[in-house]
C-alpha cells in the first residue's frame, strides 16, 4: 500500500499532511529542548516541522516502508530514521519527551499495541499524540473521492471504519493503551486545487487505500468514477477544507 516513491506520496497526501503538521505540533505541546519521536513518518511531513522546532539531533523517526525511510533520511540529514513498525519501537523505555503519530493510527496492525509502545518509549508525564482524518464524516481529506465512489457503488469498502476515523475514537484508543489526561480536538487545513486534474491525478499513483481501490476496478469503472468526481468539481478550482481528529494523553 505504501511501497511507492516518496514523490507519489507527496502529491497524494503530502499536499494535506504538510500544512497539518504545525497545528498538530502545537496541540502536542512540542517545545524547544524536547526529544521527540515521529511514528510512521512517511517521507517526512511531520519530521520536517519537528526539525524546524527542535533541530535534527532531537528528532527521531520510524517508518515501515523502505522507500519512505530512504526519502526521510535523505531529506532530513541528522535525524535518526529507522525502519520499524509502531508495534515494535526500537528504543528503550522513557527515551522521549513526546511521541507523535500523524495520519498513522488507522494503518497500524494493532492501534492499541502501537499507542502502547509509544507510551512505553515516552517518559512518565510526556505526551503521546495522534491524529487521523475524519474519514467517517464528510470533511476528511479524501471525503470527496469516497463520496463519489459510494454513489456509484454503495458497497464500496471506504475508510470510514478505520481506527480513529470517527469522533471520540482516538481518545478511546489512547485510554485503552493506558494513557492518562486524554484530550481530543479538531484540526483543519485548507488546500487549494487549481484544476480538477491536479486534484484527481495523485489518486492514480497507487498510494494508500484509494490507490488499492482504483487498482481493483476496471478501466470503465475508473473512467465513470473520474467523470462523477469531475461533475462535482466546481469550475475555477477548489479550496478543500480537510478535518482531522487529534488526541493526546500523558504517559
Amino acid at each position: 500500500m505504501f511501497m511507492v516513491a516518496a514523490e507519489a506520496y507527496d502529491r497524494y497526501m503530502g499536499r494535506y499532511s504538510v500544512p497539518l503538521a504545525p497545528g498538530f505540533c502545537e496541540f502536542s505541546q512540542i517545545a524547544a529542548g524536547q526529544r521527540v519521536l515521529d511514528v510512521g513518518c512517511g517521507p517526512g511531513a511531520l519530521t520536517a516541522e519537528l526539525v524546524k522546532r527542535l533541530g535534527p539531533a532531537r528528532v527521531f523517526a520510524v517508518e515501515p516502508s523502505e522507500p519512505f525511510v530512504e526519502a526521510a533520511r535523505e531529506r532530513h540529514p541528522g535525524v535518526d530514521v529507522r525502519q520499524a513498525a509502531a508495534e515494535q519501537l526500537p528504543f528503550p523505555d522513557g527515551h522521549f519527551d513526546a511521541s507523535l503519530a500523524q495520519l498513522v493510527v488507522h494503518f497500524m496492525a494493532s492501534p492499541i499495541e502501537g499507542l502502547g509502545e509509544m507510551a512505553r518509549v515516552t517518559r512518565p508525564g510526556g505526551v503521546v499524540a495522534a491524529c487521523v482524518w475524519d474519514h467517517a464524516g464528510s470533511e476528511g481529506a479524501l471525503s470527496r473521492f469516497w463520496a463519489a465512489a459510494r454513489e456509484l457503488d454503495p458497497e464500496v469498502d471506504d475508510e470510514s471504519e478505520l481506527a480513529g476515523s470517527r469522533r471520540g475514537h482516538l481518545a478511546e484508543l489512547l485510554r485503552e493503551a493506558g494513557l492518562e489526561e486524554v484530550e481530543e480536538t479538531v484540526l483543519s487545513v485548507s488546500v487549494e486545487h487549481a484544476t480538477f486534474d491536479e486534484w484527481w491525478e495523485p489518486f492514480t499513483f497507487g498510494v494508500g487505500t484509494v490507490g488499492a481501490y482504483l487498482s481493483q476496478i476496471d478501466q470503465e469503472q475508473r473512467a465513470r468514477l473520474r467523470d462523477h468526481c469531475r461533475d462535482a468539481f466546481p469550475d475555477g478550482g477548489l479550496v478543500l477544507a480537510a478535518r482531522a481528529w487529534a488526541a493526546r494523553g500523558r504517559a
